[in-house]
C-alpha cells in the first residue's frame, strides 16, 4: 500500500474518532442537562444542534490539523494546550451559530457542559493513545539490552531518558540518574530514580550487578558542563571500572534533536577547562552580509572552518583561494551540501603569484580578506627554509600589496605564538609577516581605507599535524605516544574558538593591530597524552608507553604570546587584548624585501636568515635556546594579560 494510501485512510479514521468525540460530548452535555432524561419536546433541539456542533467543530478541526490522531502518542503539554485552545473556539463558534439559528429556546447551560465534557474527552483520547504507547514500548525489550546510568538529573538528562525509553530498538536500558545535588537524591525523574551522586557510581554499580542489570556506560548530561566537572565525571567513572561518554551541548544540537545516537566520546577539548569564546554574532553578521570575502588557505583546518562560519553571516560572496586542489574540491562539497544558497567561487591558486593574487581580488571585486595560507609544521620548515620564507613572507607581501592597491576594506592575518621572540623558522617567517601586515599602518593618511590587523593564538587542538591526530594514531596502533620533553607546554584552543576569535578580531580592527584570546593556563603535552590515553580506555604507562624524544629544531619548551615591548591593552571584547609593539615604515618594507627576493633567487638560506634577522632581531637560532621558566618571563607576561583580561570585564 503506498504512502498517499495510507495517509488518507488515517486521516479518514481521525476524522470520524474526532467526529464521534464531539458526538459523544454533545450527548452526554444534553443528558447532564436533563438528568439523563431529555424530554421530547427538547428533541428538535438536540437534533439541529448536534447537526450544527459536528460541521463548525469538524471545519475547524481540519483546518487547525488536529483530525491527526496518529500522532497523538507524540503529544506533550504544548499540544494540550493547543488542545484547549481548539475547544474553545471551537465552542464558541458553534455556540454562536446556534444562537443565531435556534434563538432563546436553545439550553444555555448545554453550551459550558459540551466544552467541559469535550474537552475531556479529548484529553483522555489523548492520554489513552499515549498510555498504549508507553506499555507498548516498556514491554518491548532486547536480550542484549545494555545498562546504562545517566549522570546530571537535569533537562538533557531527561530528555535522554526519554529518548531511550520510547526506542526500545537503541537497546539501552537506564538505570537511573547519577547527580551531584544532594537534594536530587531519592527523587523520581521521567520514571527513573536519581541513585546518588558521582561518587557513588562504584557502589550503584555494584548493585546493579546484584541485580542482574550490569552497567556498561556512564553517559555525561551535562552539556554546558566545565572541563573540570567533565574530569571529575570521567574518574568517577574510571573509579568505578565504567566507560563514560557525553551528550553534546546546544551548538552541537543546533540541526537537531537530542538524541542518542549523537551522544559522543569524551574529546580533548572538552578537558581544556576553558569556558567558550562568547560571540557578538550581530556585529559580526553587520560587518560579513552583502560583502565579498576572500579566504587564503581555505582548505586548510582553520581556513575551512572559516568558510563554514563565515558562510552563515549572508556574504554576497565567498571565494575560497588554495593550492590543494583535493582538498578544496572536498570543501567546495561541504559547503554547497550545508549552505545550498552561498554564492561560492573555489579559486585553485598560489599567494607566491602575484599577478593571480591581484587578479582574484579584482575579478571577485573583494571586500575583505582572511589570510590563512601558511606553511606551518616547524620541524619540515626548519629544512625548508627558502619555501617558508616563499610562502610565509613573500606570499604574505603579495597579498597585504594587492589589498592596498586595490582598496581593499579589511585585510586580517592568522598567526601564532610561535611568533613572539621566534627560535624556528616558521616562527621567523610568521613574525616578519606581522611586520609586513602592520607595516601598511604608515600609509592610512593617504586617503586608503584598508584596516590591516592580525590575530595570534596558540595550537589548534585536532587541526592537520597538530599533536592531538598524531597521539590518536599513536594510540590506536598500541603506542608508544612520543612527547618531545616531560616540561613542555602550549596553549590550546579548539578551531571554533580560534575562528571566532578571528571572526571578532575583524570587526574591532581599528589599524595596525595583534588581537590575541584568553587562552587560559597552557597545558602540559604529557598530561594532555595521559588524559588521552585514559579516555581511550588505557593505563599510561602501563599499557600504552610514553616515551621521551627530545626536542626538535626550532621547538621551545614554552610558548609566549608577547614580546617585551608590546603594550597589551583591553578592548571591548572580555576575552581578546589587542598589542601594540615595533612598527617598521612601508618604505623601509620595499628595499628590504627586494633584496629578500634576490637572495631567495640564490637561495642562500645562511643570507636569507640574516637578512630577516634585520627586522626580528630577537630570533635565537640555536638548536637549544634558552628558555624561559614561568617564574621568569611568561609569568610577568601572563600577569599583564589577566589584568587587561579583567580590565576588559570589568
Amino acid at each position: 500500500m503506498g504512502k498517499p494510501t495510507v495517509f488518507l485512510r488515517w486521516k479518514i479514521y481521525a476524522a470520524l474518532g474526532q467526529m464521534g468525540i464531539v458526538t459523544a460530548a454533545f450527548l452526554i452535555a444534553w443528558l447532564l442537562r436533563f438528568d439523563f432524561i431529555i424530554p421530547r419536546s427538547e428533541m428538535p433541539n438536540l437534533y439541529q444542534g448536534l447537526a450544527i456542533v459536528l460541521v463548525v467543530k469538524m471545519v475547524i478541526c481540519i483546518s487547525m490539523g488536529l483530525q491527526m490522531m496518529r500522532f497523538w502518542e507524540y503529544q506533550g503539554f504544548p499540544e494540550l494546550v493547543r488542545l484547549f485552545e481548539y475547544n474553545i473556539l471551537t465552542s464558541l463558534a458553534s455556540g454562536l451559530v446556534i444562537f443565531f439559528a435556534l434563538g432563546g429556546e436553545f439550553p444555555r447551560s448545554v453550551y459550558a457542559l459540551d466544552f467541559i465534557v469535550c474537552l475531556l474527552l479529548g484529553g483522555a483520547a489523548t492520554f489513552a493513545v499515549r498510555l498504549k504507547r508507553e506499555l507498548r514500548t516498556r514491554s518491548f525489550t532486547h536480550r542484549d539490552q545494555r545498562g546504562l546510568l545517566i549522570y546530571g538529573a537535569g533537562v538533557a538528562g531527561i530528555s535522554l531518558a526519554r529518548e531511550i525509553r520510547d526506542n526500545p530498538k537503541l537497546r539501552y536500558k537506564v538505570a537511573g540518574f547519577l547527580d551531584d545535588d544532594p537534594l536530587k537524591e531519592g527523587a523520581r525523574l521521567a520514571g527513573l530514580r536519581v541513585l546518588g551522586t558521582g561518587e557513588d557510581a562504584l557502589k550503584i554499580r555494584e548493585e546493579q550487578e546484584r541485580l542482574g542489570n550490569p552497567i556498561a556506560e556512564i553517559v555525561v548530561a551535562m552539556p554546558s558542563a566545565s572541563g573540570k566537572a567533565i574530569r571529575a565525571a570521567v574518574a568517577r567513572g574510571k573509579q568505578a571500572g565504567i566507560p563514560c561518554r557525553i551528550v553534546p551541548g546546544l551548538g552541537e544540537l543546533i540541526s537537531g534533536k537530542l538524541a542518542i545516537r549523537r551522544m559522543r566520546e569524551i574529546s580533548v577539548s572538552d578537558l581544556l577547562g576553558r569556558e567558550s569564546v562568547e560571540l557578538d554574532m550581530e556585529t559580526v553578521h553587520r560587518a560579513t552580509e552583502g560583502r565579498s570575502i576572500l579566504v587564503t588557505g581555505a582548505a586548510g583546518s582553520i581556513g575551512s572552518e572559516l568558510c563554514n562560519q563565515l558562510a552563515k553571516y549572508g556574504p554576497r560572496q565567498l571565494v575560497a583561494l588554495d593550492q590543494a586542489e583535493s582538498e578544496l574540491f572536498r570543501l567546495e562539497a561541504d559547503l554547497r551540501r550545508h549552505h545550498p544558497d552561498l554564492n561560492l567561487v573555489v579559486e585553485v591558486g598560489d599567494i607566491r603569484d602575484p599577478r593571480h593574487v591581484e587578479m582574484v581580488i579584482e575579478r571577485y571585486a573583494v571586500n575583505s580578506i582572511f589570510h590563512a595560507a601558511a606553511y606551518k609544521h616547524v620541524p619540515i620548515m626548519q629544512r625548508q627554509v627558502c619555501e617558508a620564507v616563499r610562502n610565509n613572507i613573500l606570499g604574505t607581501w603579495n597579498l597585504a600589496q594587492a589589498a592596498w592597491r586595490l582598496n581593499v576594506s579589511s585585510f586580517l592575518m592568522i598567526s601564532t605564538d610561535k611568533a613572539v621572540n621566534p627560535t624556528s623558522i616558521m616562527g621567523l617567517t610568521k613574525r616578519v609577516a606581522e611586520l609586513i601586515v602592520c607595516a601598511h599602518r604608515s600609509k592610512l593618511a593617504t586617503g586608503h581605507q584598508t584596516k590591516f590587523v592580525c590575530v595570534r593564538f596558540g595550537n589548534v587542538l585536532v587541526s592537520n599535524g597538530s599533536v592531538v591526530p598524531i597521539f590518536q594514531k599513536q594510540i590506536a596502533a598500541g603506542g608508544p605516544v612520543t612527547v618531545t620533553d616531560p616540561e613542555m607546554r602550549r596553549y590550546f584552543m579548539t578551531v571554533q574558538e580560534a575562528v571566532q576569535l578571528v571572526l571578532q578580531a575583524s570587526t574591532m580592527g581599528k589599524k595596525s593591530e595583534i588581537f590575541v584570546l584568553d587562552m587560559g593556563k597552557p597545558v602540559k603535552i604529557v598530561d594532555l597524552a595521559k588524559d588521552m590515553i585514559t579516555l581511550a580506555g588505557f593505563v599510561p604507562g602501563e599499557d600504552i608507553e610514553i616515551r621521551f624524544t627530545g626536542l626538535r629544531p626550532g621547538e621551545k619548551l614554552f610558548e609566549e604570546i608577547s614580546l617585551a615591548g608590546e603594550n597589551i591593552m583591553p578592548t571591548a571584547h572580555t576575552k581578546i587584548c589587542v598589542f601594540q609593539g615595533k612598527q617598521i615604515t612601508f618604505d623601509q618594507l620595499g628595499p628590504w624585501v627586494s633584496t629578500l627576493q634576490n637572495l631567495l633567487w640564490r637561495r642562500d638560506e645562511a643570507a636569507i636568515i640574516e637578512q630577516l634577522k634585520l627586522l626580528v632581531p630577537e630570533y635565537q637560532s640555536s638548536f637549544e635556546p634558552a628558555q624561559p621558566t614561568p617564574d621568569q618571563n611568561t609569568a610577568p607576561v601572563a600577569g599583564k594579560l589577566v589584568r587587561a583580561f579583567k580590565a576588559a570585564a570589568g
